[in-house]
């Protein structure tokens, strides 16, 4: 099963609207952060670079520190991911930022629990897919 399919599968899953915009928003994250050129170094390094370095420490140590969607916007903003994966899964780029903020935490634990640093499209097993099953098993558990 390729990670669309997971993505699909498990976002068909979801039960509440809440749940169900934020399984799309991670589904639709994921997939533009397969294409991004840099990857998640890409969005650590622009994350940390707009103001939420912090936030990151904290998420790879394994605490839950909360961002805002305005943090979320701000430090997210120049990598054009909010725009692409509002696109990819067909909600605002408001839905986005405000999903985003609970769903980051999980994408930066996630790598920083098996250690990986991906490129686009690589689906090892700290990759693409184990994120998809990962992040979207949360979401709607």
């Amino acid at each position: 099963m390729g990670i669309l399919d997971t993505i699909t599968q498990l976002a068909g899953q979801a039960g509440s609207a809440a749940q169900g915009d934020q399984a799309k928003v991670a589904g639709g994250f994921i997939e533009a952060l397969t294409a991004h050129p840099e990857g998640i170094q890409g969005v650590l390094d622009s994350l940390k670079a707009n103001g939420m370095a912090d936030h990151i420490g904290s998420w790879l140590s394994g605490q839950a520190q909360t961002a805002s969607a305005d943090q979320v916007q701000q430090g997210l903003g120049p990598t054009g991911l909010i725009e692409k994966t509002a696109q990819q899964a067909g909600v605002s780029p408001a839905v986005v930022s405000s999903a985003l903020a609970t769903i980051l935490p999980m994408v930066v634990q996630h790598f920083g629990a098996n250690n990986a640093n991906p490129q686009p499209g690589e689906q090892g097993g700290g990759g693409m897919a184990s994120l998809a099953q990962s992040v979207l098993g949360k979401l709607i558990s």
